[in-house]
């Protein structure tokens, strides 16, 4: 790979320093510069409050701040300890015993014990604050009816500290993906309540506790900086428990929608990663930048929300025929052009040995035959239709080829609207939309994760579907003795899916970005997740 000007400079000039100091004596010897690592994440974040937040850009940033009970491993992600040193499972797998470490602090140097993971625990589930990721802890025996505001006492939720450095949790049955969920997602790391309530009621949403200056976390890094529409810059945490063995000095995370702007941000030496690269950029770089482009797995799925209770997709047969009028394949291989496989499940195959049978299946005939038995022959008289998504080059670029597709099959003419990417999410989250662009990345590695968010009243289910026997199916799948009879119960839940289509599977996706052979300690990984306190940069 060329490179790049900036670092190039950077060298030439540090160089130069030490050279000039060479008359009159011995050179002094120079403290190595610090080491910071420039990432490009995306879109502005809507908070840094783990407990509030749903979106990829946010998870980056509290990853580096917050941790939980247990933490990722950098190569393949499989649960080791974080916040608790060890921890015992019950033989029949319903009691999880986490012994904290000795002497942990919050980011403040105040003490940090098992009451507040389970103070911080009994904020998510609060039915005022309505977290969209509560769900993860419904897990936990009397959680989702706390959650759900049928039981109100909280001392009766499976939760325990028989003393302030062992946290006991109980289920209400085995859960044997549980430390998956525990090591990769912040939906169980501690918050600060403490503070929080020097700024507003705990349940509040977007409280300003989350400002530089104010924000206390527990992570490897702590806040220094928050520039909105910028960049939020993040230090070494000195009461880290493992602060020794953090290697980068600082962080700073670039706020930006453009990706064009991103990727030559990083060709210019100004980032050493570009979170993804333009569509149109991508065989230009398998020439030119072979050493920098990485095209890897990545657990997730790219699909349209159907907001189920909005016409015209009330109708199941019109949201059936516009699934079916897409021509995955094309998308693919001549729009997305990044290894991704196009999607007719939205499971992602042999996602844990999970490879799910149901698919769908029919092509334009049947999907106009559909359209015209739900009263729109041709397209006439179909209403108008506004495709929301989140600004971005490549989501136009797909929307585009989506709009063109139903206007050349079905003769549907659907209107594409961008916005922000926080007012995007606040209109998905409040079902204020009747289309909607979405992805979703595994939080975990187990089937599951695609499957759980279709539950009636889920925090994720944008499109509000519901479905009695899926539900059924759901607390079935949690009670199976076997990994082959939960499976099962998966199978059953994906074909209600396509045969439903509460919403339009695209494809599976591929991780296309761009990173400097620089960084050091970054590895691919299925959910694309590259715990920070293990990164380093090259001299």
């Amino acid at each position: 790979m060329p490179s790049h000007p900036a670092f190039f400079a950077f060298t030439l000039g540090a160089a130069a320093l030490l050279a000039g100091c060479g008359r009159g004596g011995p050179a002094p010897v120079a403290a190595a510069p610090p080491k910071i690592l420039h990432l490009g994440n995306g879109a502005e974040p809507q908070d840094l409050d783990p407990q509030a937040v749903a979106g990829i850009p946010e998870h980056k940033l509290i990853m580096a701040l917050f941790e939980g009970l247990v933490t990722e491993d950098a190569k393949d992600l499989h649960p080791i300890p974080g916040m608790a040193e060890r921890w015992e499972i019950s033989p029949d797998g319903l009691v999880y015993t986490f012994h904290l470490r000795a002497g942990l602090k919050w980011s403040d140097g105040e003490p940090l014990t098992a009451g507040d993971f389970i103070q911080s625990y009994q904020r998510m589930l609060t039915p005022a604050f309505a977290a969209e990721y509560s769900y993860l802890l419904w897990f936990v025996r009397g959680a989702e009816e706390y959650n759900r505001g049928t039981l109100t006492d909280f001392s009766t939720v499976g939760f325990a500290t028989p003393d302030d450095r062992t946290l006991q949790v109980t289920l209400k049955s085995p859960v044997p993906f549980l430390l998956n969920i525990i090591a990769s997602h912040y939906t169980w790391m501690p918050v600060p309540l403490r503070i929080i309530a020097q700024y507003g009621p705990a349940h509040q949403r977007r409280s300003p506790w989350t400002r530089a200056g104010r924000l206390v976390s527990n992570g490897p890094f702590l806040l220094k900086e928050w520039s909105p529409n910028q960049k939020i810059i993040v230090v070494r945490n000195p009461h880290y428990w493992d602060a020794a063995n953090v290697k980068l000095d600082e962080i700073h995370f670039y706020s930006i929608d453009d990706l064009s702007t991103e990727e030559r941000m990083f060709r210019t030496g100004q980032l050493h990663l570009a979170r993804e690269i333009p569509l149109a950029k991508i065989d230009t770089y398998r020439r030119d930048y072979p050493a920098a482009l990485h095209l890897e797995p990545h657990l997730g799925v790219s699909f349209y929300y159907f907001n189920v209770t909005r016409p015209p997709f009330t109708d199941k047969r019109v949201r059936r025929a516009l699934a079916l009028a897409i021509d995955r394949e094309s998308l693919v291989k001549n729009v997305l052009r990044g290894g991704q496989s196009p999607a007719y499940v939205l499971s992602y195959p042999g996602t844990a040995g999970y490879y799910p049978r149901a698919k769908l299946v029919g092509g334009i005939e049947e999907a106009r035959r559909l359209l015209a038995e739900a009263g729109y022959p041709g397209g006439q008289g179909f209403p108008t239709v506004e495709l929301l998504y989140n600004s971005s080059e490549n989501n136009r670029i797909l929307a585009e080829a989506m709009q063109q597709m139903w206007r050349q099959n079905l003769g549907v003419d659907i209107r594409l609207a961008n916005h922000e990417w926080k007012v995007y999410r606040d209109a998905l989250h409040g079902h204020n939309f009747t289309l909607g662009r979405a992805g979703w990345i595994a939080d975990y590695v187990d089937p599951h994760v695609f499957l759980e968010i279709w539950v009636t009243g889920n925090g994720n289910n944008d499109g509000v579907f519901s479905s009695a026997e899926y539900d059924r199916l759901f607390r079935q799948a949690l009670l199976a003795q076997t990994q082959a009879e939960r499976y099962e119960c998966y199978q059953k839940m994906d074909a209600i899916l396509v045969e439903e289509c509460p919403m339009l599977p695209l494809y599976h996706y591929t991780r296309v970005y761009a990173l400097s052979p620089k960084v050091r300690g970054w590895y691919p990984t299925l959910l694309d997740n590259h715990p920070y306190k293990f990164l380093d940069l090259a001299e």
